[in-house]
């Protein structure tokens, strides 16, 4: 089964410690970890850029939370998501990357070099900045929801539906991605239930009608989860409140896919960078660039739509790319 574990099994033993409370300058310093800021930092050594890379409160990203990974090109037999981020780190640290613990707590992108403070108490100073911190799915905030994430309980239906062919799932969320994740899975799965809090759908016309074209795709309005439920083997139902009819129903599921966005972790660049009204960092089409000079994004904190581990991994290849460029022209 897929879905979500706990990342211990990362090996933490080659980590370089982090000088606390002194300045430090670098060419390239990568923020965030995961396929984008790996791939990042493979292609900036190559280049010679001795890039830094700070891992943030999540080494290897949201990977380290899902357990079989299957459509990523590369691993004939699959490979598991923790697995494949110390994959991602053992090449970018044999090529020259300088991987650290740390998470970047405030941004100064006013005046070159950029600066960055680490965990409080360091401050970096670099001539160029590739952000490749994510974005953070968001969950109901059941009790019963996290004790299952990694016996049924997922937040992405293009990573996991995979592992549900031919079973009953339930989706919860009532926008777009909802709407697309419920028809996606509908497309492998035996039934769907889409539920949806209140009394209508919040996707676009087009999207509401292909729900309503999808037989095996059931909406079920006005309802809310109360509970996961489940046993030692995972996830087995979900117990909802009708509150149309005021009462409770249970469906009997072997997965529950929560499709109610994610928030980009962009939070400290607010000042300086542009952005989308949910925080998605906008980049120049085409590019890794934003709207700073030399700072690039790269990963799910730009993109709001693919949100995959390859499409996170070439992005990283193009910010790198970018900041060779950039460092080459300033030269």
């Amino acid at each position: 089964m897929a879905l979500f574990k706990p990342m211990d099994n990362i090996d933490e033993s080659n980590e370089k410690p982090v000088p606390e409370g002194k300045m430090e300058k670098t060419r390239c310093l990568i923020i965030g970890s995961g396929p984008a800021g790996y791939t990042a930092a493979i292609y900036a050594s190559r280049a010679n850029l001795n890039p830094i890379v700070y891992q943030g409160l999540e080494p290897g990203g949201q990977l380290t939370t899902t357990t079989e990974v299957e459509n990523f090109p590369g691993y004939p037999e699959g490979i598991t998501g923790p697995e494949m981020m110390e994959d991602f780190r053992k090449q970018a640290e044999r090529i020259g990357a300088d991987i650290r613990f740390g998470m970047a707590t405030s941004a100064d992108f006013s005046a070159k070099p950029y600066k960055v403070v680490i965990d409080g108490n360091k401050t970096v100073e670099a001539d160029t900045v590739i952000i490749a911190t994510g974005a953070t799915a968001k969950y109901l905030g059941l009790e019963s929801e996290q004790k299952y994430r990694g016996q049924g309980v997922s937040a992405c239906a293009t990573c996991d539906g995979f592992f549900y062919r031919g079973k009953d799932v339930a989706v919860v969320g009532g926008g777009d991605t909802a709407a697309e994740e419920a028809t996606y899975l509908a497309g492998i799965c035996k039934k769907v239930y889409l539920i949806i809090r209140k009394d209508y759908m919040r996707a676009s016309k087009a999207m509401q009608a292909r729900v309503d074209r999808t037989e095996n795709l059931k909406v079920l309005y006005e309802h809310v989860t109360k509970e996961v439920l489940g046993d030692d083997s995972g996830v087995n139902g979900v117990l909802l409140q009708n509150n149309k009819e005021n009462k409770e129903v249970k469906i009997d599921v072997d997965g529950f896919f929560v499709a109610i966005g994610h928030k980009p972790n962009s939070d400290i660049f607010k000042e300086f960078i542009e952005m989308d009204e949910t925080g998605y960092i906008n980049t120049i089409p085409g590019t890794s660039k934003t709207n700073v000079e030399g700072v690039f994004a790269c990963g799910d904190v730009q993109d709001n739509h693919y949100r995959q581990a390859i499409t996170a991994a070439g992005s990283g290849c193009m910010a790198a790319l970018d900041a060779e460029k950039y460092l080459g022209e300033q030269e």
